[in-house]
């Protein structure tokens, strides 16, 4: 996340958290996917600071160290890249904030099969449970509750929070973390398939399923992660 970059860039010394906080809310970055986000909110950078190796100075200027970020998020949005975000049904930022779902929620095998989910639950017609628009992924409330640990619990899932999405349909406001270039394609090429749901195998894999019955008694199976 956003976050954890600019802690990081903290720790080594390139710039204090608070100087990163600071421009990226005010500063002016001239890029088309900013157009028309008002400044004043760190958030609006988040999603577009690409993850990858970086070298800078130690106590560089924080609006070239951002731009940095965000000039290798362009240079990754290639042409092609470009030509599928332009013949989809969603914008830059929501296939950005739905690869960034897949990022935080992938076992690092099935983007593509999370990014089939997604879809189906916001495209629908769901299944008689009501599935349909709510995407429930724990990782989108995770980032409300930057301070969270141990499970999430029922009283976790009333957090009042846009990026509650066991409660709010759609996707959340803004991306929740930094997306690599395999959740991104996953996002511009999803699987097709009928999953509904998903939940983590004691083998470390992500387990799908096509209805609320199938996840559940995966879920009250010996072989369910937790």
């Amino acid at each position: 996340s956003m976050r954890q970059i600019f802690q990081r860039l903290e720790e080594m010394n390139v710039c204090s958290y608070d100087e990163l906080m600071e421009s990226a809310a005010n500063d002016k970055f001239n890029y088309s996917f900013l157009e028309g986000i008002e400044e004043g909110d760190a958030s609006r950078l988040e999603g577009f600071l690409f993850p990858d190796t970086y070298e800078f100075y130690v106590g560089h200027n924080p609006e070239d160290a951002l731009d940095r970020l965000l000039r290798n998020f362009v240079s990754r949005m290639d042409e092609d890249r470009m030509a599928q975000v332009e013949a989809s049904d969603y914008s830059l930022r929501e296939i950005i904030t739905i690869a960034s779902l897949i990022e935080e929620e992938t076992d690092g095998t099935d983007q593509a099969n999370i990014a089939s989910v997604i879809y189906n639950r916001l495209e629908g017609p769901g299944d008689k449970q009501g599935t349909y628009g709510l995407l429930q992924i724990d990782a989108s409330l995770l980032y409300a509750l930057p301070d969270h640990t141990g499970p999430i619990t029922s009283a976790d899932m009333q957090t009042d929070s846009p990026y509650n999405l066991y409660q709010h349909a759609g996707l959340p406001p803004t991306p929740i973390s930094n997306p690599g270039l395999a959740s991104i394609d996953a996002a511009l090429n999803p699987n097709s398939t009928n999953y509904y749901y998903y939940a983590l195998g004691t083998d470390g894999r992500h387990h799908f399923s096509t209805t609320l019955a199938e996840h559940n008694a995966f879920v009250n199976s010996s072989s369910y992660g937790g």
